[in-house]
Formats: C-alpha cells, sequence, structure tokens
C-alpha cells in the first residue's frame, strides 16, 4: 500500500471535522456519488462550500475515491465555482476550475508490485443545482480533467447546510 494514501484518508476525514471546529465559514457539506473515466471507476466522495468568497463565487474543496479498472484512485480536490443567476428557474447552474492531487494505486496483473503514483492536474468543472423541499440541494456536475489524473468524472450529490 502506498504510505502517501493513510495519511491523505487521514487528512479528508479531518477536513470536515476541523472546519466545524474552528467555526469556518463553510456553510454546506455532502456526500456525493458518480463515475469516472479513463480510469472507469465508481466515485465517492464528499465536499465542504464556502460560499461567496467574492460575489457569486463558491470554494469547494472535496476529497473523491474511485474504485475499480484494477486500482484506487484518491483525490483531493480545490475547486472555485462561479454561481450563474437565471431569473425564473430554480435550478442555479455553474462553471468553474481547480486544481487535484490524485494518489493513484493500481494492481498489476503479473508477477512484480503493483504500481502507485501522485499526480497532479487541474479541473474545468460545469454544473447545477436545486433546492429541496427541506432547504438543501441537490447538485449534479461534470468534472473534465487538464493533466494528469481522471480525464472525465460524472457526480451527483447533496449539500447540507451547517448549523
Amino acid at each position: 500500500m502506498n504510505a502517501k494514501l493513510p495519511l491523505a484518508l487521514l487528512f479528508a476525514a479531518l477536513l470536515p471535522t476541523s472546519a466545524l471546529a474552528a467555526g469556518s465559514a463553510f456553510q454546506t457539506y455532502g456526500p456525493h456519488i458518480g463515475f469516472s473515466g479513463d480510469p472507469s471507476q465508481l466515485v465517492l466522495g464528499g465536499q465542504l462550500q464556502m460560499g461567496d468568497v467574492a460575489p457569486s463565487l463558491d470554494f469547494v474543496p472535496s476529497v473523491d475515491l474511485g474504485i475499480g479498472d484494477g486500482g484506487t484512485v484518491l483525490s483531493l480536490n480545490g475547486d472555485f465555482h462561479y454561481r450563474f443567476t437565471i431569473s425564473g428557474a430554480t435550478w442555479q447552474p455553474y462553471a468553474g476550475g481547480g486544481v487535484a492531487l490524485h494518489f493513484v494505486s493500481f494492481d498489476n496483473p503479473g508477477p512484480g508490485p503493483d504500481a502507485s503514483d501522485t499526480l497532479a492536474g487541474g479541473t474545468v468543472v460545469i454544473g447545477a443545482d436545486v433546492p429541496t423541499k427541506t432547504g438543501n440541494r441537490f447538485f449534479v456536475e461534470g468534472k473534465f480533467g487538464l493533466g494528469d489524473g481522471p480525464e472525465f468524472k460524472a457526480i451527483a450529490g447533496w449539500h447540507f447546510r451547517m448549523r
């Protein structure tokens, strides 16, 4: 197992806790699920959202765990989403981008050790969210990889308000 993977998992687990404990400006948090292409994997993860770091601009750090296609990819993402206002629309579209750090581990089908690597890349994000009856938000988005890492991710998830 890659020695960096447990450290990254610990960081991902402590991020939401530290944001709540510090009384930070993160307003929402939540899980997401989806899939990625190249490698073809099931993607599970979660995100925090700090709204309005600038007018209509949100900071959305997240962690994704991709499973399948002979390996795992743990991604730490730092995205910015620009929210578009459309008069009368329930859905609110957004677009943005960010940076990502990927901890990659693939099984070697033959003799020899498994392969692992740490890769850096960027993302272009396009998505939309809609309020739920309980006041939270449901979202869908596509992430297009730039540089190293998964070429594409399609995810859906929820943003729950921090109280």
